[in-house]
């Protein structure tokens, strides 16, 4: 007798996963790409859908797709947002550190990572705004995705004799980086295809200890926050 709620039960959800099934095999026809993830949210019946560091929302039949922000009518609370920062966190252990410019000032405690283009105005701003943090490391992955130029730039910064110096002398005082850049640069190549990988689509992008994902500018505070918040290595 057990066993008839637990074989109903059973029973009942196949509908359920077929129908997912299904929403995920139309939509991934239709976007052209595979999904990461599909949920059923608690909105309007929709599905989430995740691919290439984007969230889609569709019907169980996809006759909408949507993308743009969902936000909670009651705490109205970007849901997009929240669950973009969740889905998109890596674990920051797994980073290829030594593809990096390594800053240390202080104590070096507070660590975090951006993957920043030479020639981004908002990475150069990002810049001037990290020269009033103290004890933290920082982790600059140079990331040239803008122009030749970037390239370029990147590759003299690479192969400057202290980089660090070389990225804050450009990007923060505009002196541009000497050299011809012909060392081995692999690195900065491995870095673009990490970007890739790793759905980067714009620069600045910031990675905390807890390996949560921060596009764009951030105003100061905002860092300061998070550095507080996250674990120390």
């Amino acid at each position: 007798m057990r066993l008839v709620p637990l074989l109903l039960a059973t029973t009942l959800s196949l509908p359920a996963l077929a129908d997912e099934a299904a929403v995920r095999k139309s939509l991934e026809s239709k976007l052209g790409r595979p999904l990461t993830s599909l949920t059923r949210t608690p909105y309007l019946g929709l599905y989430e859908a995740y691919a290439d560091g984007q969230i889609f929302y569709t019907d169980d039949k996809v006759s909408v797709i949507i993308a743009g922000a969902l936000i909670d009518g009651k705490s109205m609370k970007n849901v997009t947002e929240e669950r973009l920062q969740k889905l998109s966190a890596i674990k920051f252990s797994e980073l290829p550190l030594a593809l990096a410019v390594k800053q240390v000032r202080g104590d070096g405690k507070r660590v975090f990572a951006t993957f920043e283009d030479p020639n981004c105005g908002y990475c150069k701003k990002l810049a001037k705004d990290l020269t009033k943090l103290d004890n933290v490391t920082i982790y600059t992955f140079l990331y040239p995705i803008l122009s030749p130029d970037s390239l370029d730039k990147s590759n003299r910064i690479w192969c400057a004799a202290d980089r660090a110096r070389a990225w804050n002398d450009w990007m923060v005082d505009g002196k541009a980086p000497g050299g011809k850049g012909d060392c081995d640069t692999t690195a900065v190549k491995k870095t673009i295809e990490l970007g890739r990988k790793l759905a980067i689509n714009g620069t600045p992008t910031i990675f905390f200890a807890d390996g949560e994902r921060i596009p764009g500018a951030v105003p100061l505070a905002r860092i300061e926050e998070k550095l507080a918040q996250a674990p120390s290595r």
